[in-house]
């Protein structure tokens, strides 16, 4: 579980996140990364439709997201905001599989060029 100072919960961060921060796609997640160029600590969203699909699928998913991140959080960078939507694929995706897609794409984001809110 993500404790708080490491969730992002207002809908404006979420859309600046989204909006301006680099992307990077998978099967199960699309993951955007941005940098605040602040010394906090790292902090995750995340998205989860309908389509993804009920109630209790969709909070398994998000249940096994933010398990997924908060593995991951010492290997992002300190002010670093990460969105993370996930795809209907991710319904059906087993724990090693979306921890598979978030990884990758965090590796990947983390040497891509870091961009400062303005």
């Amino acid at each position: 579980m993500l404790a708080r100072p490491y969730r992002l919960t207002r809908g404006s961060d979420y859309r600046l996140v989204v909006r301006r921060g680099s992307r990077c796609g998978g099967a199960r997640v699309v993951t955007s990364m941005l940098s605040t160029g602040e010394s906090t600590a790292a902090r995750f969203g995340f998205i989860i439709s309908k389509q993804v699909g009920n109630a209790v699928v969709r909070n398994s998913v998000r249940r096994r997201l933010k398990a997924v991140c908060a593995e991951a959080l010492p290997r992002v960078p300190e002010g670093t905001d990460v969105v993370i939507r996930a795809l209907p694929a991710s319904a059906t995706a087993t724990y090693a599989e979306l921890s598979a897609d978030v990884n990758r794409c965090l590796g990947r984001l983390s040497t891509a060029p870091v961009e400062v809110r303005a």
